[in-house]
């Protein structure tokens, strides 16, 4: 007998068995149903060798896999594949191994279960998912107490980027007043992330003993770091990218961000100005993949983070301000506002040291007079370097 699509009913002896298997998604909710049968005995008595694999045999595979990923499909496509897979995927050892790359996540693919994933990420150990949905809560949704507490959880566990993270924080009072700015509190954050090799935080200390900001003034202490985060960033693009000689050659001339379209306007200024205080005109350094996801994010609300708040200069920072004049401003021209001095010293020399100009008087958008951070101490100032 068959049905009116042609295929032939079961003869009597073939066995019958239905199961419903349970389809979890990426981050472990549920996303349905479906049936497996299974057609004849002959084809249930097979074996299947996939199955007779231990656990710890798979669980040191996806291990391998979550931490070699180079997008979050990588390891995404392992879910999908069967069930044995998807809960074996989500086993917290795996998911403690995962790289930071895993998490960079599209602002416009954000949702519920993502977050769910990152936070079973984050519970399992891993301090990029910790660090990359502490920034994500602090920032873009605005849950002040949970984000810092996870940037906190990965600075504790030496992560440099959170160190310097919670440095910035500090020394901006960002989440809270003016008067919950603590300077010496940012000094040492900085210190201990430039101690594990973080260039930011480097050039960031170096401003802060050069300038006497936070800590008392050492200038030639200053300089040193620095350098020494110059040298590491030199080292970081040599180990990336082929030393030829025209590469070389580049080096030593000055151009404009390639993301910016100002040739036109600006000509190439003569010389040999350098990326930062004492580096050559190398490339930019990549954003970590939390900055990537704060610049999307506030990128598609039209870059205004709130009312009379703003966004951080360098383009590749995306931190807003969390109330109003929290950020410091360049000193010669007043329009553009800087997280840090590390932002401010990559923004001059990739992009706004081609449009910067002197005004004789700052007027407040606002019209009701300046209040920020240069009214409370002209430390604060941003100095644009020439």
């Amino acid at each position: 007998m068959r049905t009116r699509r042609g295929f032939c009913y079961p003869r009597a002896d073939v066995c019958l068995e239905k199961t419903v298997v349970k389809i979890t998604g990426f981050a472990g909710d549920n996303m349905g149903c479906r049936k497996r049968r299974r057609l004849s005995p002959e084809i249930s008595r097979k074996r299947d060798y996939f199955d007779a694999l231990p656990d710890d045999l798979v669980i040191s595979v996806l291990s391998k896999l979550s931490s070699t990923a180079r997008c979050p499909s990588d390891f995404a496509n392992a879910l999908v594949v069967c069930k044995r897979l998807n809960s074996l995927a989500l086993y917290p050892l795996v998911l403690s191994k995962a790289s930071p790359k895993m998490f960079a996540i599209k602002a416009r693919n954000w949702s519920e279960s993502i977050r769910r994933f990152l936070k079973n990420c984050a519970d399992a150990g891993n301090v990029e998912a910790c660090y990359t949905l502490g920034m994500i809560l602090f920032y873009c949704l605005e849950n002040r107490e949970s984000g810092a507490s996870l940037i906190a959880k990965a600075a504790i566990n030496s992560h440099a980027p959170a160190l310097y993270s919670l440095a910035v924080i500090q020394f901006n009072g960002s989440g809270g007043s003016k008067n919950d700015k603590d300077l010496r509190a940012g000094v040492v954050l900085c210190a201990r992330a430039a101690f594990l090799g973080h260039i930011d935080a480097l050039r960031e200390l170096g401003h802060c003993l050069r300038d006497g900001y936070g800590v008392r003034q050492n200038v030639i202490e200053g300089r040193r770091f620095l350098v020494q985060a110059n040298a590491r960033e030199l080292a970081a693009v040599l180990s990336s990218v082929g030393t030829s000689k025209k590469i070389m050659r580049s080096w030593l001339t000055w151009s404009l961000h390639p993301d910016l379209n100002l040739s036109q306007r600006h000509p190439a200024v003569p010389g040999c100005p350098l990326l930062s205080d004492f580096g050559c005109n190398v490339l930019a350094p990549e954003a970590h993949p939390a900055s990537k996801f704060l610049v999307e994010w506030f990128s598609a609300r039209g870059c205004v983070p709130g009312p009379g708040l703003r966004l951080c200069s360098h383009i590749g920072c995306g931190r807003p301000e969390t109330t109003k004049h929290e950020f410091r401003r360049c000193s010669v021209c007043g329009a553009v506002y800087y997280c840090s001095r590390a932002c401010q010293t990559l923004d001059w020399k990739l992009r706004h040291k081609a449009e910067c100009a002197p005004v004789e008087r700052w007027l407040d958008e606002e019209g009701d007079g300046f209040e920020g951070n240069e009214a409370v101490n002209e430390n604060d100032d941003v100095i644009a370097e020439s």
